[in-house]
């Protein structure tokens, strides 16, 4: 499956500067330890927990999918050789054979049928994990050792997509392994090309080379991810040499780390960045009129959403914050790719107009709320709330930005303590993201799994459904670009930017290949030899 041709033509530089200022390291770094210094805060080691980026990057090391998304988006080959709807209601997939897990057991069709029956039917992420991905799944079987059948209750035309984002875990003796199990310290068990070594939650993984891998051997044998939240400390860290990579790298570094001899690579991400409303309840935490006190719930009324979305400067946002590493977003993925709208285009701020439609809903003096949001997870994330909050002060909205740690964030987020937030968020394609964010929050059909605002648009749903339901190619992307025009139309969140993946390394780092979905392994990292 491709996403288009746009990625084709995204940016895959590797600025080559001199490495004066860097200490040089005789020898080859194949034995070598690679370092990496990342903003992912790993926080648990089950592979269906939580979808989240931090997961799918490091855990990608240890566990595989039976699909593979490569740079470009297309879909490669993994733990499954190849795949075919035999009807319009089932799916096979034939796996690889002589792959073995960690532990030495032969990676079978029934650990695929344990990973689908886990995440649909164990599994209870607060989030909804991995279920969207599974939604119409009726039943699975292995036929033989090397083929698994699924049987879908309806037509799903991306199945396959979304085998790209599960791990397979190793089938256990009994039961199903918990959460818990898996966080307690007992290695985490896949087929991938680094074994476990050692984890302290939200501080180190250490990695070690699998001699055993089915594929090609990883380039280097040990690896360490060093979390480092603070994009400062991450950028000290490359300078100094005490990391090899450095994750997350802020726009407004990049000139001074070339200057010290550091090496750049960069690309446009498959992802959006946004503000999200919580617009379910009658009244919200940190909402209240200009005397301090608590008012209904204004994002309610589309016409406050829409005010604030026209009182919002991208520009600022991605010319300023993001020194030019970012394009100004008006929906989820970069116009152009597969299933975007070519109608929405990302708009500077009205403020007139932006104050007259908060009057007409009735707050012709504005109001205050709390802006949250995380510092240091996403490039100009904390800097950005800043920005929002001066550009709606000048239609009378007062906002006192609060900035916490993902982790902290993520807390509050989910324990209702915020009324309106920025998030992000990637997605495999338009639909998944779509899914995710905008559908309503449906436990059984797993959608709604990041729409913490509870919005629910059953028109919506709807149109989604149908656009699912067509086998890709243009009347499949037309009917998603539809779906998009209908649902933004009604501004349930406030599209920001599509930032771009910034990546720094060092004198041991030969070259560094980006991915538009923004992970970070140590398979995209090349050594430099002798």
């Amino acid at each position: 499956m491709k996403l288009g041709n746009l990625f084709r033509l995204l940016l895959l530089s590797m600025s080559l500067i001199s490495l004066t200022c860097w200490p040089v390291l005789p020898g080859s770094a194949q034995a070598q330890e690679l370092r990496i210094a990342t903003s992912y805060k790993l926080m648990t080691l089950d592979p269906h927990y939580a979808n989240l980026n931090e997961n799918t990057s490091l855990l990608s090391h240890i566990y595989e999918r039976l699909v593979y998304q490569d740079e470009h988006l297309d879909l490669k080959p993994s733990l499954a050789v190849s795949w075919r709807a035999t009807s319009d209601t089932q799916w096979e997939f034939k796996l690889r054979g002589n792959v073995r897990f960690h532990d030495g057991s032969p990676f079978t069709a029934d650990d695929v049928v344990y990973t689908i029956e886990r995440i649909r039917d164990f599994v209870k992420s607060p989030s909804g994990g991995f279920r969207s991905y599974l939604t119409g799944i009726k039943a699975v079987s292995a036929p033989d050792p090397l083929t698994v059948v699924i049987d879908t209750s309806g037509n799903i035309p991306n199945l396959p997509l979304s085998f790209s984002s599960i791990f397979v875990m190793h089938r256990p003796g009994q039961g199903f392994q918990t959460t818990d199990e898996l966080n307690a310290g007992r290695p985490p068990i896949g087929t991938g090309p680094y074994r476990f070594e050692s984890w302290s939650s939200g501080e180190m993984l250490k990695l070690t080379r699998n001699e055993d891998y089915w594929g090609a051997k990883p380039a280097w044998k040990e690896v360490a991810f060093r979390v480092i939240e603070s994009p400062a400390a991450r950028v000290a860290a490359l300078t100094t040499g005490d990391v090899d990579v450095a994750d997350a790298i802020p726009a407004r570094d990049v000139a001074s780390l070339k200057q010290r001899g550091a090496r750049i690579a960069s690309i446009s991400a498959a992802r959006i960045n946004f503000l999200q409303f919580d617009v379910e309840r009658e009244t919200l935490p940190g909402v209240t009129n200009k005397a301090g006190e608590p008012i209904p719930n204004p994002f309610k009324d589309v016409l406050v959403r829409r005010a604030l979305a026209m009182a919002t400067d991208r520009g600022i946002l991605v010319e300023k914050i993001l020194a030019g590493y970012g394009t100004a977003a008006a929906q989820v993925f970069p116009s152009g790719l597969p299933g975007t709208s070519a109608n929405l285009k990302p708009e500077g701020p009205h403020y007139d107009e932006a104050k007259a439609l908060l009057a007409k809903a009735g707050f012709p003096d504005g109001f205050n709320l709390v802006l949250a949001g995380p510092t240091g997870r996403y490039p100009g994330d904390g800097e950005s709330l800043q920005a929002i909050a001066q550009s709606w002060a000048r239609i009378g909205v007062a906002v006192q930005p609060a900035a916490f740690p993902f982790s902290v964030f993520n807390t509050k987020r989910a324990a209702g303590d915020y009324a309106v937030w920025y998030g992000g968020t990637s997605g495999e394609a338009v639909d998944i993201i779509l899914d995710a964010l905008l559908a309503s929050p449906i436990p059984d059909r797993g959608t709604g799994a990041l729409n913490f605002g509870h919005y629910r648009n059953h028109a919506f749903d709807e149109m989604l459904a149908k656009a699912e339901s067509v086998q890709n190619g243009p009347e499949r992307n037309k009917a998603l670009a539809d779906a998009t025009d209908f649902v933004m139309a009604d501004q349930p969140i406030i599209p920001l930017y599509h930032f771009h993946h910034i990546v720094g390394y060092g004198p041991r780092v030969a070259s560094y290949v980006m991915h538009p979905r923004g992970w970070t392994t140590a398979m995209q990292t090349l050594p430099a030899t002798e």
